[in-house]
């Protein structure tokens, strides 16, 4: 049986099951770790669900920062440096990987919390994760405020991309699943995914 909630419904709802209902509400999402370091090269890693393509050419994606009513660490190292990394999460560390979301000072590196690997590439000053499949590099294009909320949108260009050779079709389509990357719904709830089938490009 289907149940209907008006706007003011969920307007009412307590604060804590108001956010968890839309966070889930929109369903599946890419999940990844955003990694960054200071100008001291003090690191941070942080998990985001909020990335989503911007185009192709130039290669370039966003994500979503939530308002800046608390530290926001991931945010002020990618402002101040320009740089940072991008890392698909695979099941054996789903569970490292949401840990990240706790608030840790600015002083403690979410990395030696949740015993992630930090990784450096030539070019990059950020840190990428060791155990991540798919990793990308990313450049800091700059920042969209939205008044409506507070929140920002960050947009980034990809500067270098690093994934299993065997991950990549003739086409040049990116097998995820092949590669192990998981996808989650709201904040909290890590899931798998079975392929049902690629299309062919669709014409009238």
């Amino acid at each position: 049986m289907q149940k209907t909630f008006s706007a003011q419904d969920i307007q009412n709802f307590e604060q804590r099951y108001h956010a968890t209902f839309i966070n889930s509400l929109t369903g599946f999402k890419s999940v990844a770790l955003i990694g960054t370091a200071n100008e001291e090269g003090h690191t941070n890693l942080a998990i985001f669900n909020s990335i989503f393509h911007l185009g192709a050419n130039p290669p370039m994606f966003g994500f979503v920062v939530r308002p800046h009513s608390v530290e926001r660490h991931t945010l002020d190292n990618i402002l101040r440096t320009g740089s940072f990394t991008v890392n698909h999460v695979q099941e054996p560390f789903y569970q490292q990987a949401h840990q990240t979301s706790a608030r840790y000072p600015a002083h403690q590196s979410e990395f030696d919390a949740t015993g992630l690997t930090p990784l450096y590439r030539e070019g990059c000053a950020a840190p990428f994760v060791q155990e991540s499949n798919i990793q990308i590099a990313a450049e800091y294009v700059r920042k969209i405020d939205v008044e409506e909320n507070g929140t920002l949108i960050i947009i980034a260009r990809i500067a270098a991309v690093y994934l299993p050779e065997d991950c990549i079709a003739n086409d040049g389509y990116i097998d995820v699943e092949q590669a192990g990357s998981i996808t989650c719904v709201g904040l909290d709830s890590y899931h798998r995914t079975t392929r049902i089938g690629r299309l062919p490009y669709a014409k009238p």
